[in-house]
């Protein structure tokens, strides 16, 4: 067995790393040991300082966990993830893969479910007090390296235990959860699916498309609905006979690919939502001092909206990024009521406006050039997507404020113009739920 024994240290609260260790066995030979402190990038608190002596000033100039991750993916690939309470040590790893946007999933193994059952009669399964009771040394303890040490002797010993193989084993196949596929599905069929953004497609016995999904994670996505209990899940599995998919690079554009493919399939087992999503106007007034007010209100009783979205917390956000962009004021932008000006508000952005220490003229002047931004802002956009293997960049166009479709290009093209994207372009056709997915994207554009 093929298997690396892990440990982390962390921030507490936040559950970002400060310290991990690797080691990988093959055959009980260790053959690679990978350790090192892990700058968090944020505060380590004063307790957790009290309990594994690392603190602020050893992590300063530690490697970033971006700057290690492929250290951590390549140590541990094709082996069994193995921790003393793995779900902690898995989790948070995983969590730090997620940030990055890195897809991590191992097979795990935990050392203290294994010691329950190949040792039972102790009080404690803590590392600390199972080391204790079998005189394992621990030479440093939370700290990651002396912490995985220990652990391995722990396992080696459980190794020696009788029917310590059947025991890992059962384990194993609880962890991996692949439950007997649908028995109209080749295991082929699901082998070939991938572990990356896109989205897939459930099909009968006769080709027809009966559900159409869109995953981070494709595979890990498609078996959690062969897992499911739930009686809808359960019919769909006995109808599935293949499984299709279409990678999308970004999962803006998975999203984007989802809507279209269940507009256009109409997939018996997808939800069709009937309902028009509620939308919402932000719009300006006048009031009686001949300050300009942005606000939001619902679409009809927004007067003459000058941009539509479809949340209370996208208008919000919205009007935050205008406030930040022209120096507006977070009061007059119905950002925060109720206080005479807007010192408190977390975005300062405001010249004084609100404690008359500008003239309403230049403020004034500020808003309309934020409303003729947000007017013209979005009328013609490529918008750069992550594309679907490292040679690849994507991409979604936007021309008149209609969405036209998206694409992928090879990183070699030169493309100088969004005129050069025009021959790689998938059109796609505009509606109220892809502005929606769209909408998303374009907040977060500066």
């Amino acid at each position: 067995m093929i298997y690396t024994v892990i440990d982390v240290e962390t921030t507490g609260p936040s559950n970002k790393i400060t310290e991990i260790s690797i080691f990988r066995y093959e055959d009980a030979i260790l053959i690679d040991e990978f350790t090192s402190l892990v700058n968090p990038e944020v505060l380590i608190p004063d307790f957790i300082t009290d309990l594994t002596g690392i603190d602020d000033v050893m992590v300063s100039k530690a490697p970033k966990f971006s700057e290690i991750s492929e250290n951590i993916l390549t140590i541990t690939k094709n082996a069994v993830f193995i921790a003393h309470n793995v779900s902690f040590d898995y989790n948070v790893i995983r969590n730090e893969f997620k940030a990055i946007g890195v897809a991590f999933n191992r097979k795990k193994l935990c050392t203290v479910k294994l010691s329950r059952k190949l040792l039972p009669g102790h009080k404690s399964y803590s590392l600390g007090k199972i080391c204790t009771d079998l005189d394992i040394p621990i030479n440093g303890r939370h700290r990651a390296k002396g912490d995985v040490e220990a652990t391995v002797i722990l396992f080696k010993k459980l190794l020696k235990k009788p029917d310590a193989q059947n025991v890992i084993q059962l384990f194993l196949k609880k962890d991996s959860k692949e439950k007997k596929l649908p028995k109209n599905l080749k295991s082929e069929t699901y082998n070939q699916l991938p572990n990356a953004v896109g989205v897939y497609y459930f099909k009968d016995k006769k080709g027809t498309i009966i559900f159409v999904g869109k995953a981070t994670d494709i595979k890990k996505r498609v078996l959690s609905h062969f897992n499911s209990k739930a009686e809808k899940e359960v019919i769909l599995s006995q109808e599935t006979a293949d499984v299709d998919f279409e990678l999308s690079g970004s999962e803006t554009i998975a999203s984007l690919m989802e809507d279209a493919a269940i507009k256009n399939h109409i997939p018996k087992y997808n939800q069709v939502i009937k309902r028009v999503p509620k939308a919402y106007g932000i719009f300006n007034y006048q009031d009686r001092n001949g300050i300009l007010h942005l606000a939001f209100n619902t679409l009809k009783a927004a007067p003459s909206p000058f941009q539509i979205l479809h949340s209370i917390k996208d208008c919000q956000q919205y009007l935050e990024k205008l406030c930040k962009q022209f120096n507006l004021c977070p009061k007059y932008c119905h950002l925060q009521e109720g206080t005479p000006d807007c010192s408190t508000h977390p975005v300062q952005s405001c010249k004084g406006i609100c404690k008359n220490s500008e003239s309403v003229a230049l403020y004034n002047i500020r808003v309309k050039q934020a409303m003729e931004y947000s007017k013209n802002s979005a009328k013609n956009l490529v918008l750069k997507q992550q594309g679907r293997h490292e040679n690849e960049k994507a991409f979604i166009m936007i021309k008149d404020s209609m969405y036209c479709g998206y694409g992928f290009v090879d990183i070699e093209e030169q493309v100088m113009t969004s005129e050069d994207l025009e021959p790689f372009l998938i059109p796609q056709n505009d509606n109220v739920d892809v502005q929606r997915i769209l909408q998303n994207e374009l907040l977060k554009i500066n």
